[in-house]
């Protein structure tokens, strides 16, 4: 089996587990290439030179990897998001490791690092497709050849003393002229994200849908939408500044407000390991806090 392991350091890392799994690795004889920068960086908190990791098992980008079964992403969500933006379209099984804060991507602590590969030996794990979401726009210098999203695009208003308007279109039918902050487009695996802390609904990963939330409308009667994922929405902005912002899960960008904006579904899913006694469910429970009585 090849791994290639892509990672942050957070404050909750603990390199001791880390390092302890690098050699496990080694015992397995589990071939495997750590990203060069979080290399240095693990390095730095070992004393004994003798365990630190050894040039020859690190990658400096994408391209000098072989073929890998698998990608381990080690961090927060946001790393998994980098990884699959960086892993995008090959293919490759990411499985997420959590030594952030939230962990709803990342759902495998790193202490439970050795009875998941055990997992990914035996086969014991399940993959999920997670949908993609494409840009499609005018605007040639707008995220030059990396126009997707694994959670959501974004329209914001670039300035704090305005309120924008985004007229959105759904398969060319007039939808709503959205008029506040701005919206979220969200994929099932991005409506625990930003769209959760707007009002939007959380959706089960796998479900064919998509979710337009507006961000602080100015009318009490607009309301998140659920749509079919294999819908196209084209948006027109007006700004009094001439501009907004865009983004693109943690990219963002100023655009102009006369761009030409389409966002629809890749043509391609971005696969995730799940460890099966990892449950969806039970990650709603603990990390949102569902049914807990703080009386108690």
């Amino acid at each position: 089996m090849n791994i290639a392991i892509f990672g942050r350091i957070t404050t909750s890392t603990k390199p001791s587990i880390l390092f302890a799994y690098f050699n496990f690795l080694r015992e397995q004889q589990i071939t495997f290439k750590i990203l060069a920068s979080y290399a240095i960086k693990l390095n730095e908190q070992i004393n004994n030179p003798e365990e630190r990791i050894s040039l020859a098992e690190t990658f400096e980008n994408t391209q000098d990897l072989p073929a890998v079964d698998f990608v381990l992403s080690i961090g927060g969500d946001g790393t998994l998001l980098e990884t699959v933006r960086q892993f995008r379209g090959c293919g490759t099984p990411v499985l997420g490791v959590n030594t952030g804060r939230l962990g709803f991507l990342a759902q495998v602590v790193q202490e439970d690092l050795i009875p998941a590969t055990h997992a990914l030996l035996k086969g014991t794990y399940k993959l999920e497709e997670r949908t993609i979401m494409q840009l499609i726009t005018s605007d040639t210098n707008l995220f030059p050849g990396d126009h997707f999203a694994l959670n959501d695009i974004t329209i914001h208003k670039s300035n704090s003393n305005e309120m924008i308007t985004v007229h959105t279109f759904i398969n060319g039918d007039f939808l709503n002229a959205y008029w506040g902050d701005g919206i979220i487009l969200s994929t099932p695996t991005g409506s625990t994200a930003y769209n959760l802390s707007c009002g939007g609904p959380v959706i089960m990963p796998g479900t064919p849908a998509f979710v337009i939330t507006p961000i602080a409308p100015h009318s009490l009667t607009i309301r998140p939408m659920i749509i079919p994922d294999h819908s196209v929405i084209s948006l027109e902005i007006e700004s009094r500044s001439g501009q907004a912002l865009i983004a693109l899960d943690s990219r963002t960008q100023l655009i102009h407000h006369k761009t030409e904006i389409a966002v629809k579904k890749a043509t391609f899913t971005m696969p995730l390991v799940r460890i099966q006694q990892y449950s969806y469910f039970e990650s709603l429970r603990t990390r949102l806090h569902w049914g807990l009585d703080n009386r108690n």
